[in-house]
């Protein structure tokens, strides 16, 4: 299985729903299911924050002009409803279910068109910050995905894409996990910021693994297996851009 991560950013007075997360930053919206087939979305998310904030939320999103995960940021002529389903002093629990239209899509469509069957999504939002996490099948690529959602949002959105990789549980061969372990993520994070992938390097080998405090061919062999993992990962969501020339007899 492979896992893509990433986050909408909504511009002030862009999304009713982003502006009330703002202005309270201790309410979060979670999903606990979502399903969508070519033609419709359905789903259930769990709020939990202050009161004023989930009163405001369950009346905003009931009454939007267009449905809250539809791309579009329009009313697109989709048929669509928000009830609530359970409501405490500090939670709020929301199904929505979404009937698609020619001119509007979601994050769940997009990927159901590029990927198929057989997807989990995760998301979660605080603030301006809608994250999203798919899991999809072990040989899923995500360029022509990525391409899309730049497509289809508007210029009030913004996406930041946070992580491509594995799962925990998706394994190489030899058993070590397709995403960085934190070992290789913290050894690949000082490469960078001390300038060892610098042209000059900036630091040597042996520099760094002093500064790191472990030894040199363990340093070494970490940042050789993020290397690859990185390396592999971009091939596998990277069309070819040339070819390599045929050699000559």
């Amino acid at each position: 299985m492979r896992e893509f991560v990433f986050a909408l950013e909504y511009d002030p007075e862009s999304s009713a729903v982003a502006d009330i997360l703002a202005a309270n930053p201790e309410t979060t919206i979670r999903s606990l299911s979502c399903h969508v087939t070519s033609d419709n979305l359905w789903r259930v998310d769990h709020v939990s924050g202050n009161d004023d904030a989930l009163d405001e939320l369950a009346e905003t999103v009931a009454d939007a002009e267009y449905y809250t995960d539809c791309l579009a940021r329009r009313d697109c002529g989709a048929d669509w409803e928000t009830r609530v389903l359970d409501r405490t002093d500090d939670v709020l629990v929301l199904y929505s279910y979404w009937t698609r239209t020619p001119s509007c899509t979601s994050i769940p469509h997009l990927a159901l068109d590029h990927f198929g069957d057989g997807l989990i999504f995760e998301t979660t939002w605080t603030g301006r910050r809608y994250e999203w996490r798919i899991i999809a099948p072990g040989d899923t690529a995500f360029r022509a995905f990525r391409e899309a959602i730049g497509g289809e949002i508007d210029g009030t959105t913004g996406v930041d894409f946070v992580r491509v990789g594995g799962t925990a549980a998706d394994t190489t061969k030899d058993g070590s996990a397709e995403t960085l372990t934190p070992e290789q993520d913290a050894a690949v994070r000082a490469a960078v910021e001390r300038g060892y992938y610098e042209t000059p390097r900036e630091i040597e080998t042996y520099e760094l693994a002093k500064e790191l405090d472990v030894p040199g061919s363990t340093l070494g062999y970490r940042l050789r297996r993020a290397e690859s993992k990185l390396a592999t990962a971009y091939v596998d969501d990277s069309p070819p851009s040339s070819r390599l020339p045929a050699s000559e007899s």
